[in-house]
C-alpha cells in the first residue's frame, strides 16, 4: 500500500465514522418519539335495520352497496292486512262512540226506557257471544301455528341430529388426517347452524303456546263478558237500581272508548312500521331482504355502514403506552393506498386489554401463566377532511404512528 492511498483511507474512515454517528443520532431523534403499530384498523359504526312487524315483503328498493340517505324508503312490507285491522279498529271506535252517547242519554230517562235498556243489553249479549266465538277462532288459529312449529322443531332436530353425527365422524377423521381442515370446518358449521335452527324453532313453539295462551285467556275472557252481559239482561228484566247501572254504563263506554283509541293507535303504527327507512345516511351491507319473502317482526334485513363516520382502532403493545396521551397527533398508512398519509390524534384509549373482551379471556390463576405482553385498542380519530372522499373502508388494515414527543 503507497503513502498516498493510505492518506486517502486516513481521511475516508474519518468521514464515514462521522456520517453513521449523524445517522445515528438523526434516526434516534426522529423515531425515540414516535409508536407505531401495525396491528390497526379503520373501524365504524354498523346500524342493523330490522322489522317491527311480520309480513310478506312487497318491495326491496336498495341493492348491495348502494349510497342511501337517512329516511330513504327501503323495504315496503305488504300492509293490506295492516290497513284491514285499522280500518276494524276504527269502526269499534265509532261502535264504542255511539255505545257512549247512547248510555249517556239513557241517564236522564232510565225509568221510561227501561224496555229500551233491555234491548240495548240483548244486544250487548249478542256481541259478547260474538266475541266468542272470535276468540274461539284465534285459539284455534294460534293453536295451528304451534303445531306446525312443533313439527318444524321435529324437523330441526332430526337434522341436529344427522349434523352431530356427521361432525363426530369428522372428528375422528381429521384426528387421523384423513380428511381436509375444510371438510372438517364445513361439518363443524353444520352443525353450529342446525344448533342455531334447534334453539330458533324451541323460540318459535315458545311463542307459539304464548299465543295460544293469549287466545285462551281471551276465551275465558269472552266468556266472562257473555256472563256479565247475560247478567245486566237479568238486572234490566228486574229493573232495580236502574240509574246506577246506567251510570255505570257510561263509564263503561268510556272504558270501551279509550280502549279502542289504543287499538287504532297500535294499528297505525303498525302500518307504518310496513316502510322500512334508513335510520342514517351510510352504505347498505348484508342485505338479505328478497321480494315474496316472509319475514318476522325483528328479522334483521339489512345493515348500514356510514362511511363518513369512521375511525382506526390501533392495538398497541402495552409496553408502548408510557408516553400516548388523547390528544397527541397520529399519522395514519392506510394499506389499500400505499404511502398516503392521513392525519389524526388519539381520541381516546380502551378501559382494558383486547385479551380482557374477548371469548375465552386467559386465565393466569391456573398455576401455569407465561407472561404475554398485551395489546390495548387506541382509538385515533382522523382530522377533518382526512376521509372526504369516503374511501375507508371498516376493517381494513392500517398502520398508526402516534407522535409522542414534538420533533426538534
Amino acid at each position: 500500500m503507497t503513502s498516498g492511498q493510505s492518506g486517502k483511507i486516513r481521511i475516508i474512515i474519518p468521514v464515514i465514522l462521522v456520517v453513521l454517528i449523524g445517522a445515528g443520532i438523526w434516526a434516534w431523534r426522529h423515531f425515540s418519539g414516535v409508536e407505531s403499530t401495525d396491528d390497526a384498523q379503520v373501524d365504524s359504526h354498523v346500524y342493523p335495520v330490522n322489522t317491527r312487524v311480520g309480513g310478506t315483503i312487497a318491495e326491496v328498493n336498495v341493492v348491495e352497496n348502494q349510497i342511501v340517505q337517512a329516511g330513504t324508503v327501503l323495504v315496503r312490507i305488504d300492509d293490506r292486512d295492516f290497513k284491514n285491522a285499522l280500518s276494524r279498529a276504527e269502526a269499534d271506535r265509532h261502535v264504542a262512540q255511539a255505545g257512549f252517547e247512547e248510555a249517556r242519554t239513557g241517564v236522564p230517562l232510565t225509568s221510561a226506557e227501561t224496555g229500551g235498556r233491555l234491548a240495548r243489553t240483548e244486544a250487548t249479549l249478542v256481541q259478547a257471544k260474538s266475541g266468542v266465538e272470535t276468540a274461539q277462532r284465534e285459539y284455534e288459529v294460534a293453536q295451528s301455528r304451534l303445531n306446525v312449529a312443533t313439527a318444524r322443531s321435529a324437523e330441526v332436530q332430526t337434522t341436529l341430529s344427522k349434523a352431530a353425527k356427521d361432525f363426530d365422524r369428522m372428528k375422528a377423521l381429521i384426528a387421523k388426517d384423513e380428511i381436509s381442515q375444510q371438510q372438517y370446518d364445513a361439518a363443524s358449521t353444520a352443525y353450529d347452524a342446525a344448533k342455531a335452527a334447534v334453539d330458533s324453532s324451541k323460540a318459535n313453539i315458545a311463542e307459539a303456546q304464548s299465543n295460544v295462551s293469549s287466545a285462551q285467556a281471551k276465551v275465558v275472557q269472552a266468556h266472562s263478558a257473555v256472563a256479565i252481559a247475560q247478567s245486566d239482561v237479568e238486572a234490566a228484566q228486574t229493573g232495580p237500581e236502574e240509574l246506577a247501572q246506567t251510570q255505570a254504563r257510561v263509564s263503561t263506554a268510556q272504558a270501551r272508548i279509550a280502549q279502542a283509541r289504543a287499538v287504532i293507535d297500535q294499528a297505525q303504527t303498525n302500518l307504518d312500521y310496513t316502510i322500512v327507512r334508513a335510520p342514517v345516511t351510510g352504505m347498505v351491507t348484508r342485505k338479505n331482504a328478497e321480494v315474496g319473502q316472509v319475514v318476522q317482526s325483528g328479522q334483521p334485513l339489512l345493515a348500514i355502514v356510514p362511511l363518513n363516520d369512521v375511525w382506526i382502532t390501533a392495538n398497541f403493545k402495552e409496553t408502548q403506552l408510557k408516553d400516548i396521551r388523547v390528544g397527541q397527533a397520529a399519522e395514519v398508512h392506510v394499506d389499500a393506498y400505499g404511502d398516503t398519509a392521513l392525519k389524526g390524534h388519539v381520541d381516546s384509549i380502551s378501559a382494558a386489554t383486547g385479551a380482557k373482551f374477548s371469548l375465552l379471556p386467559a386465565e393466569n390463576a391456573s398455576g401455569n401463566f407465561v407472561k404475554v405482553v398485551q395489546r390495548v385498542p387506541v382509538k385515533v380519530v382522523l382530522d377533518g377532511g382526512a376521509n372526504a372522499q369516503n374511501v375507508l373502508r371498516p376493517g381494513m388494515s392500517v398502520v398508526v404512528k402516534v407522535i409522542t414527543k414534538a420533533k426538534s
